[in-house]
């Protein structure tokens, strides 16, 4: 793989494909389309993790504070928290490890009320990005039909990616313990997905109709940065080119692995 090669593949693929790589040793990087605003399915609960962990900072909430389910807390699709019974009480941290480990979209739901959306957002703002907005909880229908949605860009997730690598958002302690959350991701058919050998991957996929993504940090011995965004592509072929791809980025790298065939 080559740099040129690489390009041209995505210019090849239909949609509207953004792509990131960095090698976090050398600094070398690869872009493509990373400033467009795209919709960003459960991409966006990054951001929500981070106003989260800001809020905690700042003593707006605590970690610990605990939240009882609610019966009309329950969403479809990712997630647990819609098999559980009301009454069900959990921590700050619980919600946001279900979050992002699971994708569970009521745990999503209930931390944008309890931080609020136009919180994350002037944090956003605050930070210098256009891109990344929550304009809408998950899975409101209603508010999808007007034309609202949740945005954000690969240049801007990747620069959220590289504060917490580099232990500057929020703080130190804040920026590793949202990797080790993201390292224990459990929806890996995508990035991960032709790793045979243990390897950390600190990530966050993403899906609806015609969309998917997949973002992150690869921590071989030599650790880069890696972010796919697609909306309005065939999923499939877009998800094999990511788990392509990604493999072919660890061995740029410079890094050797045994992969699935």
């Amino acid at each position: 793989m080559n740099q040129e090669q690489l390009l041209h593949q995505l210019q090849e693929i239909p949609g509207k494909v953004s792509f990131y790589y960095k090698n976090l040793v050398t600094g070398e990087e690869i872009s493509y389309e990373t400033q467009r605003p795209l919709q960003a399915a459960s991409v966006i609960k990054i951001p929500i993790m981070a106003e989260a962990f800001f809020q905690a900072k700042e003593g707006s909430i605590s970690l610990q504070d605990t939240y009882v389910l609610k019966e009309e807390d329950k969403e479809p699709s990712c997630g647990c928290l819609n098999r559980m019974q009301a009454g069900l009480v959990l921590k700050v941290e619980d919600l946001i490890n279900l979050m992002i480990i699971l994708s569970d979209n009521s745990a999503s739901n209930i931390l944008i009320r309890m931080l609020g959306r136009e919180n994350i957002n002037r944090r956003m703002e605050q930070m210098g990005y256009e891109a990344i907005r929550v304009n809408r909880l998950l899975f409101d229908f209603e508010a999808a039909k007007r034309g609202m949605e949740n945005y954000v860009s690969v240049k801007e997730i990747a620069d959220l990616l590289g504060r917490m690598y580099a232990g500057t958002l929020v703080d130190e302690a804040s920026s590793r313990a949202m990797l080790d959350i993201l390292k224990a991701q459990r929806l890996n058919g995508k990035i991960p997905f032709r790793f045979l050998e243990k390897i950390d991957i600190a990530h966050k996929t993403g899906e609806d109709s015609g969309i998917t993504h997949d973002v992150g940090i690869v921590y071989g011995k030599v650790p880069f940065m890696v972010l796919f965004m697609g909306n309005e592509v065939d999923v499939p072929s877009f998800e094999r080119f990511m788990q392509d791809t990604a493999y072919e980025l660890y061995e740029y790298s410079g890094n050797q692995c045994l992969t699935k065939a």
